[in-house]
């Protein structure tokens, strides 16, 4: 034990120096949460849609300012799936595995360039039990779970590019820099 606290005392300056910061370095005066405040997500359609916008806003904005004009508007289309596996001997489905996959684009609305044009996806299985009711609430539970996950990976996936001050700048940057190309801007 006397030997792992000396190794981590060793080692504790040493990583410092990695060149690893907190994303949300600076709190909500940092350039990622006042990058991800100023991002519009307008209404997505059906109730995974609901819950995906909800999501987005719950991370995004999470001192509730989603009013007023924004700089970016995220543009999300969802596909949502839902597929029988494990057939039992009675030919019934045993198990069940629902897919949320998410296209989304980020539109700089004073342009209307794309700024970032990107997928983010998850699945979960789902067992299918005797109990229709039961079922029924396990798919709906599952489509929420799903839901904020996908939601986490956009959000991630955002405040990382605002981090490295890519969105901002993204038609300054050079070809090949993550940068979009035409061939994505579809």
């Amino acid at each position: 034990m006397k030997r792992f606290l000396a190794l981590a005392l060793i080692a504790a300056p040493l990583l410092g120096g990695c060149g690893l910061h907190p994303l949300y370095e600076g709190g909500s005066h940092a350039a990622v949460s006042q990058g991800l405040d100023d991002v519009d997500v307008p209404a997505i359609a059906g109730q995974q849609g609901w819950l995906m916008r909800n999501a987005l806003n719950d991370r995004m904005h999470p001192t509730g300012n989603r009013e007023g004009t924004k700089r970016f508007r995220l543009d999300v289309r969802l596909d949502d799936k839902l597929e029988g596996l494990g057939l039992l001997a009675n030919d019934t489905v045993g198990r069940e595995r629902r897919t949320l996959r998410a296209r989304y684009q980020l539109v700089d609305t004073t342009s209307g360039d794309i700024l970032l044009d990107a997928t983010a996806g998850s699945d979960a299985g789902i067992d299918v039990v005797s109990s229709e009711y039961a079922t029924v609430a396990a798919e709906q539970s599952a489509l929420e779970n799903l839901t904020r996950v996908v939601a986490d990976r956009i959000v991630t996936t955002l405040a990382v590019r605002l981090r490295k001050g890519d969105v901002g700048a993204a038609s300054d940057a050079a070809p090949g820099k993550d940068s979009p190309t035409p061939e994505r801007q579809r």
